[in-house]
């Protein structure tokens, strides 16, 4: 059987302008491959209604699960759970159960909650939220789709929150050899190699060190048997 597949889509105009790096997909990926679920494809788009509606409603199509990260904060230009609502065709307003949550934090901290982070309550009728345990402000799940926020201490604490929800599959294991080699000397075994392990992914990526080519080949697999057969063929092939 295999394991079930997921997408991330990265929400903001300050990803594509350069001006913020992106870490969540990295984190996001290394949490999905640990319990067995593919982080199939990744997507950044810009702060447009219409482009993330078609993204999301293209993602969760294609995947059992997508992943959303930023543009659910308290500013004008956060507008990711509005255009999640209407890929959903959904309902959305402040929600008490939200608008609780955010009331008692702002007041045990001696803060305004005023209008605009009273936006951060505003939740579709049909999601469940997402507990944040950083700064309160909970994201929300709806039908295979998972919203949550852009800062990554907030992304990686929700997460936290919804992989013990989710039923994973096999993890994925992997294997490293470094052959001194440029590709062009070895791609003709390697692909003979990935021929004989058709159920194992075999990568090549390579460097330049000290002026010489080489190559690290990574073997992937849900089978450590299987891993461990590679390998060794492997190594025979390209010996240390």
């Amino acid at each position: 059987m295999s394991n079930p597949t997921a997408a991330i889509l990265v929400i903001g105009d300050e990803i594509l302008s350069g001006r913020t790096r992106d870490s969540n997909m990295h984190f996001l990926a290394g949490r999905l491959t640990a319990i067995g679920i593919d982080l199939r494809e990744a997507r950044v788009v810009a702060d447009r209604p219409a482009d993330i509606i078609e993204a999301v409603n293209a993602l969760r199509a294609r995947y059992d699960h997508v992943f959303t990260s930023g543009g659910i904060g308290p500013t004008h230009d956060d507008i990711t759970a509005d255009c999640i609502a209407a890929a959903f065709d959904d309902h959305i307003a402040v929600r008490a159960d939200a608008y609780g949550l955010l009331k008692a934090h702002y007041d045990a901290r001696g803060q305004d909650f005023n209008e605009s982070r009273q936006r951060m309550a505003r939740i579709p009728d049909s999601a469940t939220l997402i507990e944040n345990p950083v700064s309160t402000a909970p994201g929300f799940t709806i039908g295979n789709v998972h919203v949550m926020a852009g800062v990554p201490s907030v992304f990686e604490a929700m997460v936290a929150s919804v992989l013990p929800t989710l039923t994973g599959g096999a993890p994925l294991l992997s294997q490293t050899w470094r052959i001194n080699r440029g590709e062009g000397d070895i791609a003709g075994p390697l692909t003979q190699l990935a021929a004989d392990f058709p159920d194992l992914s075999i990568g090549s990526y390579p460097f330049i060190q000290n002026g010489a080519h080489g190559s690290n080949i990574v073997i992937r697999g849900t089978d450590g048997g299987r891993v461990d057969a590679a390998m060794v063929r492997l190594a025979g092939l390209f010996p240390a």
